[in-house]
């Protein structure tokens, strides 16, 4: 039952010798990116909170986006999900893609209806 697991990252561009080496090897990969998660969340820089995407800070965008990446490689390496058929990898890997694309977009639209509510004064502030 027991096979060979891919030992390469990012479609083949890094390719290492054991599974100890990958492992390490995505293991730095992430802690790359929570690196740069962190160090954002420290600094927020001016040209990223000032600007809007969407109804929503770039800084928030970045984010989200990062966040992505590192559940992705997660369940694409540690649990190998790589290793499956496509049909199974396509229907774990896209279908929360678009549910948290879709949780995004409804956030977003409730979240300006109830700011332009009460910035309108339409409804008071004291509940």
């Amino acid at each position: 039952m027991a096979h060979e697991h891919k030992l390469e990252i990012f479609r083949g561009l890094l390719k290492f010798k054991s599974n100890t080496q990958k492992i390490w090897g995505v293991l730095a990969f992430l802690t790359i990116v929570t690196a740069i998660e962190v160090a954002l969340g420290i600094t927020k820089p001016a040209s990223l909170t000032d600007n809007y995407f969407l109804g929503m800070k770039l800084l928030n965008w970045i984010f989200i986006i990062l966040t992505l990446v590192k559940a992705y490689y997660i369940a694409w390496d540690f649990m190998h999900l790589r290793d499956e058929k496509s049909s199974l990898r396509r229907a774990i890997v896209w279908t929360p893609i678009f549910l948290v694309a879709y949780l995004i977009f409804i956030l977003l639209f409730e979240a300006d209806y109830i700011y332009n509510v009460f910035k309108d004064g339409y409804v008071k502030w004291n509940f």
